[in-house]
């Protein structure tokens, strides 16, 4: 699948969920003084930034050393995308754990990331000042979109929230199949 800077940015901020994330970010956040969620949320988005960075950079030699393919990584990635798409549109009720006393620390905004990053770079390395771009981009509409999730939760309501993610959720699994199915057409090719 051949990206864009658009194409790319869509992806990233449809795996980094920020509107899906509000919920998690405002219970992770509830112990911690309101004059400081603002400090904390954009800490952790500057993390999430900068391991995905760190992943833009190194991915590739990564790969190299674990002896990964680009398709293993296309499939990896359709794999890991549905199980997102999947948890976005049919959500697990949280478990009641006791809230975290303190700012909490690396909030896993990144994690699903991972992947698509190491994608896109493998599939282009020469456009990587495109994807480090794409990624500035997605990284700042969640920063917006975290510290005024109170607000947003507020205008616009839990269950248009719900409704908005779980859309989202259904164009990732549509995404998640085409990489699925680009990747084993590959595969089935290299058979012959």
């Amino acid at each position: 699948m051949n990206y864009t800077f658009a194409s790319a940015t869509i992806l990233l901020l449809l795996i980094t969920d920020p509107l899906g994330n509000i919920p998690i970010f405002a219970n992770a956040l509830r112990n911690v003084a309101p004059e400081r969620r603002a400090f904390v949320i954009l800490r952790e988005v500057l993390i999430a930034f900068l391991l995905l960075q760190a992943f833009m950079f190194v991915g590739d030699s990564f790969l190299r050393v674990m002896n990964l393919s680009e398709l293993s990584l296309q499939i990896a990635g359709a794999v890991i995308l549905f199980l997102i798409a999947l948890r976005m549109i049919f959500p697990v009720a949280p478990a009641e754990a006791e809230p975290l006393q303190g700012e909490p620390l690396i909030v896993p905004l990144a994690i699903p990331a991972l992947a698509t990053v190491l994608l896109l770079v493998s599939q282009a390395p020469a456009r990587r000042l495109e994807w480090v771009a794409a990624l500035c981009v997605t990284m700042a509409v969640c920063a917006v979109v975290l510290v005024l999730a109170e607000r947003i939760q507020r205008i616009v309501g839990d269950r248009l929230l719900v409704a908005f993610e779980r859309l989202m959720g259904l164009i990732l699994v549509a995404i998640s199949v085409e990489m699925l199915l680009r990747g084993i057409k590959a595969f089935a090719g290299q058979l012959y």
